[in-house]
């Protein structure tokens, strides 16, 4: 289960944005539509633990996140939320495998069975032991998917995952994305401009730029 209530943020000098009110259980998904500057990576932020809100509360699985400081915040992060940047947080000095260990071990946890199916699924498990700068862009962005999933999220939220990616990858992401999420029972959160994504989730949301 997750909860955004009354969440209010605003950065100095700007306007607050305009942020939804969301509760979402196992298995949903949404997608959150708006343009560049509208709050949608903020939000996403938010809803990660990254970025503490001025106010409101982000629930997630009985806790509210924002109650936990600190070495607690992060291990509860790394346990439950898996996070997909836009452009891929991987370690170049790591193999992919090496990559998705490190996940697990900074949060005491071992999914190696995991982590060989997501490799598999994702059709990368032939680089597991290739470094960062032998991968295609599209190898990336699964390695950066597998990451994400490493720790069996409770959430999955993805920024902008198909941004860079023409017609036939953006569609196989998404496809990706959904499916891992279902196999997990995990909420799927995606947020973009990319048009192209409406087509695959129908429970949709945009967001404005900011209060007026």
């Amino acid at each position: 289960m997750l909860l955004a209530k009354s969440i209010y943020f605003k950065y100095e000098k700007l306007l607050p944005f305009n942020l939804p009110e969301l509760d979402l259980n196992p298995c949903d998904e949404l997608l959150i539509l708006g343009k560049s500057g509208s709050g949608k990576t903020t939000l996403l932020h938010i809803l990660g633990g990254l970025l503490k809100p001025q106010s409101g509360k982000v629930v997630i699985d009985g806790t509210d996140i924002y109650s936990l400081r600190g070495n607690a915040l992060d291990k509860f992060r790394g346990q439950n939320i898996g996070i997909i940047f836009q452009k891929p947080h991987i370690l170049s000095a790591l193999t992919v495998m090496e990559n998705l260990q490190i996940a697990n071990f900074f949060v005491g946890k071992n999914t190696q069975n995991t982590i060989e199916i997501n490799l598999e699924e994702l059709g990368i498990a032939d680089k597991k032991s290739a470094k960062l700068d032998t991968l295609s862009e599209g190898e990336a962005q699964r390695v950066s998917i597998a990451r994400a999933l490493a720790n069996e999220p409770k959430v999955i939220l993805a920024d902008e995952p198909t941004a860079s990616l023409d017609d036939e990858n953006a569609e196989k992401v998404i496809r990706l994305l959904k499916a891992q999420a279902k196999r997990l029972q995990a909420i799927l959160i995606v947020v973009t401009h990319d048009q192209r994504v409406k087509n695959h989730i129908a429970n949709q949301v945009t967001i404005g730029e900011v209060y007026r």
